[in-house]
């Protein structure tokens, strides 16, 4: 089962390797990573997605918890999130072919960010699921490249009745 874990960290140097280093030394393995600064300089989130069962996640956490420079841990398991992972991704494009990549490209709410004669390059940003039927829609076309981040998620608020 895929978990997405929030950690609030300090933000200062090491404190990624250290987290990446537990991960290792207990062979557990990362799906997936982000992290970026909060709104608080002195904080960043991590962002990590991990295959497992229950007892593994938990695991997980409670040694999380123990590194000093975490500050808060948060499985997401189980609640309303939004998940989004972004991608820039080029593709083959003869002249011929551009208006059928660009259709593509808007099916997919993708945005094109650079193009040339033989090629375009696309963002592409939303859930994981989406990101990867982009992918499978480019391959006949001949994919140059891809990169991509680590899923960001965030959990969804709760709504008193004033706000609905």
């Amino acid at each position: 089962m895929k978990h997405i874990l929030s950690a609030l960290v300090l933000n200062k140097p090491g404190v990624l390797a250290h987290v990446a280093g537990m991960f290792a030394a207990r062979a557990f393995n990362i799906d997936s990573l982000a992290v970026g600064r909060t709104d608080d300089p002195t904080l960043s989130r991590m962002t990590i997605v991990i295959l497992g069962d229950d007892k593994v996640v938990e695991q997980v956490r409670k040694q999380l918890v123990k590194i000093v420079e975490v500050v808060k841990v948060q499985d997401f398991v189980g609640q309303d999130v939004v998940a989004r992972d972004l991608m820039l991704l080029s593709v083959a494009c003869t002249p011929e072919k551009r208006p059928e990549i660009l259709a593509l490209i808007e099916m997919f709410n993708g945005k094109v960010v650079d193009i040339g004669p033989k090629f375009v390059m696309v963002e592409v940003a939303g859930p994981e699921s989406k990101i990867e039927a982009f992918i499978e829609s480019c391959r006949p076309y001949g994919i140059k490249s891809i990169v991509r981040t680590g899923t960001v998620a965030m959990a969804r608020q709760a709504r008193t009745k004033s706000e609905e």
